[in-house]
């Protein structure tokens, strides 16, 4: 019963969530600039807070989730062509060419890394899943 009384609410939800997304950038990170705002978002909530306990510090609380939630997932990577930041992912993660051999045969992944290939669309989708970064870093 209860369950049905909650979405029946569902509408109203989704006009209170339209409303607060008019006033704050308030969303999951997809991207770099997403999590810009956030952090943005995030620091302007602390100057305001007064308290650990309230609508605020909650709201707080979500925002620094999901920027935790987001940088446990996107390492501070180099800007930089994509083969240097495999070469750095690969370092970073002690790993070796043949440890990528389920992604791309180690004379592909060497290929890449000497600047002789470029790395496919399905290869970085599998990079960037392997890694936990975004594809864009390997295109």
């Amino acid at each position: 019963m209860k369950a049905h009384s909650r979405s029946e609410n569902l509408p109203e939800v989704a006009k209170a969530w339209s409303a607060l997304q008019a006033q704050v950038f308030v969303k999951p990170i997809r991207s770099k600039n997403d999590y810009r705002k956030m952090v943005a978002l995030a620091n302007e909530l602390a100057d305001h807070l007064e308290s650990d306990e309230g609508p605020l510090a909650d709201f707080f609380g979500v925002v620094t989730d999901l920027i935790e939630l987001w940088e446990s997932h996107h390492a501070d990577l180099p800007v930089a062509e994509p083969k240097e930041v495999l070469r750095y992912l690969l370092d970073a993660h002690g790993l070796k060419q043949k440890d990528l051999a389920d992604i791309a045969s180690p004379t592909v992944i060497s290929d890449i890394l000497a600047g002789r290939r470029a790395i496919s669309k399905n290869v970085a989708r599998a990079l960037a899943e392997r890694f936990g970064t975004d594809m864009s870093v390997f295109i």
